[in-house]
């Protein structure tokens, strides 16, 4: 039963979470800024005006939901006086706590996305690594599991670059995932993930190991400035792969950007236009030469280069075990589950949670 001390308890939550978020000083910005963007000419310079409309729907997002939370809170307490009274039952009672416990924790969960580019939308690259035909395979099934999490949290996919395996599969696949805060939670996710099953490719029923690479990096939008000189890059183009006998695959749309300085090769065969196409690329690239950026403000990370594992035995970050027995479990954190079927469905968040907590920790023992 819930009991009038575990509401104090929340009530303390939501008031020390307040002081974490700034609430108020979020508030008095959004104001401030509103103010600004309804002064004539605001849109005179469309770079710097988006840029300001992000910032303050970004703000009005985090007033708004805390303000929820606090309606939820003070109908909690509500609830609790009708419980005492008879005039609530206990299954009513335990439901407005849920509401409240999920919303406080969801506000605590993103209020760990503070690292800079965290709010962006992100590019996921799934590449399969040792293993032939059963690491193409692992590969197709990371994809659908990342897919079907998109779904979940509401995000937007797009498909920009796509190779079959050989037999079957997927060799290399790259998705745009659109929305708010894909990037910071997401993150966490570079790296191999290993499975371990029964192939159904093996006719002796022998078990396998398979590796994929999971890439992740945050998508830059007109608001970040990222330079990047003509003479430090090359183009290539190619028929893209499909259905035979459609212009996609008669005419060389399909675009190859190379980057001379960091080596970075950027492939987008997304439209059948080889102009989209070019732009899109030059658009990712600008976006991990942005990522790069970002992992060398934060001093205490290593970069990409550093970071770098080959695809194979002892350098995965997620064991994946469907026999003999079920496991999933990340070798970072700590954080496992038998119910891998849930996981292959999407249900990634305990994963994702567990990273980000871990981080945050990381970084307060720093300061």
């Amino acid at each position: 039963m819930i009991t009038q001390d575990q509401i104090k308890a929340l009530s303390t939550r939501i008031e020390d979470l307040k002081s974490f978020l700034a609430i108020d000083a979020k508030q008095i910005a959004v104001t401030n800024d509103e103010e600004k963007a309804s002064e004539p000419g605001f849109w005179n310079d469309n770079k710097a005006a988006e840029a300001l409309m992000k910032t303050i729907r970004a703000n009005k997002k985090w007033v708004d939901d805390y303000k929820d939370l606090l309606t939820l809170n003070d109908d909690l307490a509500v609830f609790y006086d009708f419980f005492k009274a008879g005039d609530a039952t206990e299954n009513e009672l335990q439901t407005q706590y849920d509401k409240v416990s999920k919303l406080l924790e969801a506000l605590e969960f993103k209020n760990m996305l503070s690292d800079e580019g965290d709010n962006l939308s992100a590019v996921l690259q799934l590449t399969a690594g040792a293993g032939g035909t059963e690491s193409c395979d692992w590969t197709q099934m990371l994809l659908r599991m990342y897919l079907m999490w998109c779904e979940k949290q509401g995000y937007k996919v797009k498909e920009l670059n796509y190779q079959d395996g050989d037999t079957a599969g997927v060799k290399t696949v790259t998705i745009e995932i659109e929305g708010d805060y894909a990037f910071g939670y997401l993150k966490g996710e570079n790296g191999v993930h290993r499975l371990v099953r029964i192939s159904p490719f093996d006719s002796n029923a022998k078990r396998h190991t398979s590796f994929a690479s999971v890439y992740v990096y945050p998508l830059v939008d007109d608001t970040i400035e990222i330079t990047v000189s003509p003479a430090d890059v090359t183009w290539d183009f190619a028929r893209s792969g499909g259905a035979g006998g459609q212009n996609v695959n008669k005419v060389e749309t399909k675009a190859i950007l190379r980057h001379k300085p960091t080596g970075i090769m950027v492939v987008n065969s997304e439209t059948r236009s080889q102009l989209e196409n070019r732009e899109k690329a030059m658009q990712m690239l600008k976006s991990q030469l942005y990522e790069i950026e970002l992992q060398k403000q934060r001093a205490k990370r290593e970069s990409i280069e550093a970071n770098k594992m080959n695809i194979e035995f002892g350098s995965q970050i997620r064991n994946y075990v469907m026999q003999p027995y079920k496991l999933v479990k990340d070798v970072r954190t700590g954080c496992e589950t038998a119910q891998i079927d849930e996981v292959m469905n999407g249900e990634i968040d305990a994963f994702i949670k567990a990273f980000l907590m871990m981080n945050g920790q990381k970084k307060l023992n720093d300061d």
